[in-house]
């Protein structure tokens, strides 16, 4: 159980990816209850991009002072260099189940716009993805259970009233969680994983990365700006002489003026234009149109003039009913999303202060930056040394070398 900020506690959803090769936890997005599929389309982001050390952080959780081979990365890419001992994994295959967040439109072109492919787990069918579902156990009993307000898997093993002990925020339960996995999960011996000259000993999953990476390589993958808007849902919509209509909101600028009532050549979508948005901040849209992409704010901005998510406008429509307006008016409708944002913790209504906590709790939980460009580093090349003698060797016997280590 985390605590919102008006002192209500709520449940979080824990979205991971998990490398099969080397068990390494690519990513963890914590949210309050109601994943979105935005939100494991960035979850994907986050994978690609090195973890930054925080404020606060050991420095031996720092990629420098870890076993993975910090130089030959910055080598290849810069981002490293301020980069925590988290491996940057691209993947070729993500296992899914049959989630909606995860067979929605939207994480599937995320899939596609980053060159990863989707294999699908048969309906109730765990093993299919075995691997992810052993690794939520090991962090309920390794982590979660630890945490103030863990309510346990089922009734047995929770105690009385678990939401009174709850002390955590969204923001810093995910900071736990991400420093955790840093010095607790990336740093532990994994039984799964071996090394095949030392079969008997077992790898974290950093050192089974800093093999695996020496022998394969590693290619970056930079996503700049425009790159996260890719990732966002689309809504196919008209330029009409008043803007853009997305669920009774209205989005409009000068810069649609050229492309109003226009054709916008793709024919499979009747003319329509693609307009991307992000679900936890509604104040905003993205136009894609020939010359780049357009950002279109919401026409009733200044009567809100705070970020507000999609379930927090269903809301406030259902209030604006209730009180007998008209809740296709957005007008009427933002006056009252104005009440329910600023004054909703002072009134009876509790489901709505939930609804109002919840919308300031996903907007400080920070998407991955993106990086506007990855440079090679470059340096002289290093003198060309004389070969050394080379000293022969016996017959390698694996089992003698592991329990010489042992």
């Amino acid at each position: 159980m985390v605590v919102l900020d008006s002192g209500l506690t709520v449940r979080a959803d824990l979205t991971i990816a998990v490398d099969v090769a080397t068990r390494t936890i690519c990513a963890a997005v914590l949210r309050p209850v109601g994943t979105k599929a935005v939100d494991a389309s960035l979850l994907l982001a986050r994978m690609l991009v090195p973890e930054p050390m925080r404020p606060g952080w050991s420095a031996s959780l720092r990629m420098a002072a870890s076993r993975m081979p910090h130089r030959r990365l910055l080598d290849v890419d810069a981002r490293m260099e301020q980069a925590a001992a988290k491996p940057v994994i691209v993947p070729d295959t993500v296992v899914i189940d049959g989630g909606k967040v995860f067979i929605s439109d939207t994480f599937i072109r995320a899939c596609e716009r980053l060159g990863i492919s989707v294999q699908r787990a048969r309906p109730r069918t765990p093993t299919d993805k075995a691997i992810v579902e052993a690794t939520f156990s090991s962090i309920s009993t390794l982590f979660t259970q630890h945490l103030a307000g863990y309510t346990g898997r089922d009734v047995s093993r929770r105690g009385e009233r678990v939401e009174d002990r709850a002390v955590w925020t969204v923001p810093e339960l995910q900071d736990l969680l991400d420093e955790w996995l840093l010095a607790g999960w990336q740093a532990r011996p994994h039984g799964a994983l071996r090394d095949p000259f030392r079969p008997k000993r077992a790898m974290s999953p950093n050192d089974k990365y800093a093999s695996l990476v020496s022998a394969c390589g590693y290619l970056p993958l930079v996503l700049r700006g425009e790159d996260y808007l890719e990732l966002l849902p689309v809504a196919w919509r008209a330029i009409n002489d008043y803007g853009i209509q997305i669920s009774y909101r209205t989005y409009d600028c000068p810069d649609l003026g050229p492309h109003r009532r226009e054709h916008s050549g793709i024919a499979a979508k009747r003319g329509l234009w693609e307009v991307h948005y992000d679900p936890y901040d509604l104040s905003q849209v993205f136009v894609r149109t020939t010359h780049g992409w357009i950002t279109v704010p919401w026409t009733q901005w200044p009567l809100v003039n705070a970020p507000f998510a999609d379930f927090t406008w269903q809301h406030a429509r259902r209030l604006a009913a209730e009180a007998g307006l008209d809740d296709t008016n957005e007008t009427a409708v933002a006056r009252v999303l104005d009440g329910l944002l600023t004054r909703a913790e002072h009134g009876p209504d509790t489901r709505s202060a939930k609804v109002a906590a919840r919308t300031r709790a996903v907007r400080t939980v920070p998407a991955p930056a993106a990086t506007p460009e990855t440079e090679r580093r470059t340096e002289p090349a290093p003198a060309v040394q004389p070969p050394a003698a080379v000293a022969e060797f016996g017959i390698f016997d694996a089992h003698a070398e592991a329990e010489r280590w042992l």
